[in-house]
């Protein structure tokens, strides 16, 4: 077996990376140059939620695991991607809405939601985003799913002053489980391929609630 094709998922973290409301800014400074001082190296400064990135069962939960301390093959494996058609602001991802779809999902599967909302990355209608419900979380997670993904900023309904949101549902579910949660996937248009193997391995910090990934889609072939 091979590796035919990798397929990037992940938007690039710059100063202008859109981040959920509140959360930290990333700062990139250079700190050494090659002129002074013989090589470059850069100063960061950003979010553990910053960019596309993993939420640990700790997000949402102070009694369960870190990011370090979350199984690695929750964060690689076999992915079913769940085409979630065109969608409105808000709109809520349901059972029913999936149909036939959910047959495909196989027991430790990462599930992956196409809702293209990451077409509105780095504008206000990027809050609006589509969410998962929680019934259809429920079924999941029954269905032997720990690891969720979508391209849109938010698992949940993110609130704002006019909607209130639902308390975060699936965030709670998911960590309750121990599974876990990647936000901001993007480029999932071109996972045009069968069982594609996803990884969305975390960077290795100790006892925090998350962390940046590089996340890919990869083609295997004979």
């Amino acid at each position: 077996m091979k590796i035919v094709r990798v397929v990037d998922l992940s938007h690039p973290v710059t100063s202008e990376t859109q981040v959920y409301p509140g959360d930290p800014v990333p700062h990139i400074e250079q700190h050494s140059t090659i002129e002074r001082d013989g090589f470059n190296l850069v100063s960061i400064s950003m979010g553990s939620q910053s960019g596309t990135h993993v939420d640990a069962p700790y997000h949402f939960d102070d009694d369960t695991k870190r990011i370090d301390e979350v199984p690695l093959p929750l964060f690689v494996g076999p992915a079913t991607l769940f085409d979630c058609g065109v969608l409105e602001p808000r709109q809520c991802i349901t059972v029913e809405l999936l149909g036939s779809q959910l047959e495909n999902i196989q027991p430790g599967d990462i599930a992956i939601f196409k809702t293209s909302w990451s077409r509105h990355y780095g504008t206000d209608e990027y809050f609006d985003n589509p969410y998962l419900d929680a019934g259809l979380v429920r079924e999941l997670l029954a269905r032997g799913v720990l690891t969720f993904g979508l391209d849109a900023i938010n698992i949940d309904e993110t609130p704002d002053e006019e909607h209130l949101g639902n308390g975060f549902p699936a965030h709670h579910m998911i960590a309750e489980a121990g599974g876990v949660i990647c936000e901001n996937l993007t480029n999932l248009s071109a996972i045009d391929f069968q069982r594609p193997i996803v990884s969305l391995l975390p960077m290795k910090f100790i006892g925090i609630d998350g962390a940046p990934v590089r996340a890919v889609a990869m083609e295997i072939g004979i």
